[in-house]
């Protein structure tokens, strides 16, 4: 059995997502195949995605796509685009109707086996804070993380999370559109010819 069948067939977390208030079952989204070009690491599914079985399937992937510089076909080329995202599954909602962080144990089970079969990957694209503690370490905010891309590349980028809720923070920090995206744009296109 692949790697790839071992984490779709997961359901560690059967108990822990029922007790949430979305009440649904495991359904793992995998998006990565042989030796990648781009690693794109976020932070779990939504419920849109854990619908669809599809990564980014949603408007935060569309605002993705767009700081990436790729449309949708070269997004979704397995073999060259690996999108692992902290936890494979939708972890639900609180009561309060708010995501439930990523549960640790996804990384723990699943991350060292994923990045040794993804080998040496160019480039890394870590989306949101969750991504940022998994690669970089460190107890700095988002914005600080992303603020200190230069330190990082041109092998990794930390991003914010594209979600439609960042929205005040992209206003706020001009340099995030101006800087780093055309850097990173300019990065990906090297590394996916």
């Amino acid at each position: 059995m692949t790697l790839q069948s071992r984490i779709s067939d997961c359901r560690l977390c059967s108990a822990r997502f029922a007790a949430t208030a979305t009440g649904h079952q495991p359904r793992p989204v995998v998006w990565f195949a042989g030796k990648p070009r781009l690693l794109i690491v976020g932070q779990a599914p939504g419920m849109r995605v854990h619908a669809a079985g599809k990564p980014f399937w949603d408007r935060s992937g569309d605002r993705l796509r767009d700081w990436l510089g790729l449309d949708a076909d070269a997004f979704y080329r397995r073999e060259q685009v690996a999108i692992v995202p902290m936890a494979f599954c939708f972890p639900g909602y609180n009561k309060a109707g708010s995501d439930l962080p990523p549960p640790r144990i996804c990384s723990q089970t699943w991350h060292d086996q994923v990045m040794d079969m993804l080998g040496d990957v160019p480039l890394t694209v870590l989306v949101g804070g969750y991504a940022h503690r998994w690669r970089l370490g460190g107890a700095g905010t988002v914005t600080e993380t992303v603020r200190g891309w230069r330190d990082h590349a041109p092998r990794v980028f930390p991003l914010p999370h594209p979600s439609w809720r960042n929205t005040g923070w992209l206003k706020k920090h001009s340099w995030f559109a101006a800087d780093l995206l055309p850097a990173l744009q300019t990065r990906i296109k090297d590394v996916l010819q």
